[in-house]
């Protein structure tokens, strides 16, 4: 501070401040309005405050003189309250940029008493971003439902979008520079073509095969699997298109392969697995699984989705016989039933649900009853087969007959069931892949052009991404 430059004395419980009146004109609303008044105070040399805290002061003074602040939770509503009062809204701002997972709750709720409404969508915004490590503090779980709830909406925000999780060449992407790979892909429904989303695919999920993966609250999931030459691991991992990352989660107390992940109920459930009967749960909450009640028996190539808060498993082979049963699994008893019994044996299936009808795509079918003709083991052709689990109902919808059912990847996407197969040309018997829509309204196939070629061990999801990416 030069010598010329006139100073404040700030005057609060006894203690003097001495600041630049020019910095305390420049950073705070309050000294602006009082020194441009004409008012008599506005001429004095000192001004005396009532009725704050004697550490939010010195902080906010401290910020004033050197644009720099300490935050910490002891004395962070004193700051807020300070900064609030003497209308020093860079102080306000930076908070936004300080928000963590330590202190967004509080920064939260004081920004709701103090009416401050940028911080408090800054911080809705952030624990919607991190709503999984959020979930595990109890502060967060404290907050209101409804008002959890609407954090976690935030998260569902904007248009999905498709997303292929692989190991990719670039080929097919229009890229400049194709020696590199990727491990995420995006489609761009209006462009129709594959753009790259990422390449931070965590390096302990490379040439993992037979895994889980499962969507929850816009969080990918994929868990388990085993690694080529290899053994079956346990590995969990999580990635968060909010901030295109991926985390490692508590592994699952079994290791498994081959077995089906499904979200429930804000809860993940892994189920059976090669030689496997058992079931884990999977809390999001405890970041911990949990066994619960296990398979009948166990079961190989099987089928499996979430449909109305239950899970549905359907066809495979018991160790002594072909499954024909669909088997419920109720997460609020716990317990397994057996809701009827099927007239073919169907396996390698692909399960999606939507309201309370399941959608079976591709594998093998093979008709018990020959009363009616179905698609039999030696066949291999693209079908969508509907299940109604409230009438018991079922349907064999539009075949693709040009292309396979086996070793394919789908997902539920806006208005219909996405897919990425594999085609075989004849007579050269060379294998392409393929990218289809069953538009589950219409009955209708189509084909896409741009297919990310050269993929191996391919995903396909729906996720929300923010739209810096």
């Amino acid at each position: 501070m030069t010598s010329s430059e006139q100073t404040i004395e700030i005057v609060m419980d006894e203690k003097r401040y001495s600041v630049s009146k020019h910095k305390l004109i420049e950073q705070s609303d309050y000294f602006r309005a009082l020194y441009s008044s004409g008012m008599r105070e506005s001429a004095a040399e000192s001004v005396r405050l009532r009725g704050l805290s004697a550490p939010g002061l010195e902080l906010v003074l401290q910020f004033i003189n050197t644009s720099t602040v300490q935050l910490s939770s002891e004395t962070l509503e004193d700051l807020i309250e300070t900064a609030s009062f003497l209308q020093v809204t860079s102080i306000l701002k930076l908070l936004q940029s300080e928000i963590k997972q330590e202190n967004c709750v509080d920064l939260f709720q004081l920004s709701e008493v103090y009416g401050m409404l940028e911080l408090r969508k800054a911080c809705l915004k952030f624990m919607s971003c991190y709503f999984h490590p959020m979930l595990r503090k109890e502060e967060f779980r404290m907050l209101p439902v409804p008002l959890r709830d609407q954090i976690r909406e935030m998260r569902l925000k904007g248009m999905a979008s498709l997303v292929a999780v692989g190991d990719f060449t670039t080929t097919c992407l229009d890229l400049a520079n194709q020696d590199e790979t990727w491990s995420m892909l995006r489609y761009d429904e209006v462009e129709q073509r594959w753009k790259p989303l990422a390449n931070n695919l965590p390096s302990d999920m490379t040439n993992v095969r037979g895994y889980g993966s499962a969507v929850l609250d816009n969080y990918l999931f994929i868990v388990g699997g085993y690694r080529m030459a290899s053994q079956e691991i346990s590995a969990a991992h999580c990635y968060n298109p909010c901030k295109n990352e991926w985390s490692h989660v508590a592994p699952l107390n079994q290791k498994r392969s081959n077995f089906k992940l499904l979200a429930v109920s804000n809860r993940l459930y892994a189920v059976g697995g090669h030689c496997l009967s058992t079931v884990e749960c999977y809390s999001v909450e405890q970041d911990s699984w949990t066994c619960v009640s296990s398979l009948p028996d166990p079961l190989a190539e099987f089928s499996a989705c979430e449909c109305q808060g239950k899970i549905y498993v359907l066809g495979g082979y018991t160790a002594r016989d072909r499954n024909t049963s669909v088997l419920r699994y109720c997460p609020a008893s716990d317990t397994w039933s057996t809701v009827r019994s099927c007239s073919a044996h169907v396996r390698k299936q692909q399960m999606l649900s939507l309201e309370n009808t399941i959608f079976l795509v591709g594998g093998y079918t093979h008709e018990l009853d020959s009363g009616q003709r179905r698609l039999s083991q030696t066949e291999d052709m693209l079908a969508v087969q509907s299940y109604n689990v409230q009438t018991g109902e079922w349907l064999q919808l539009k075949e693709n007959t040009s292309k396979s059912g086996l070793n394919l990847t789908c997902t539920l996407h806006n208005d219909g069931i996405y897919i990425m197969s594999r085609d075989v040309s004849l007579p050269t018997s060379l294998e392409h892949r393929v990218f289809l829509k069953y538009n589950i309204f219409s009955d209708a196939w189509e084909a896409f052009r741009r297919v990310p070629a050269l993929g191996q061990n391919m995903l396909l999801c729906s996720l929300y991404l923010p739209s810096l990416l």
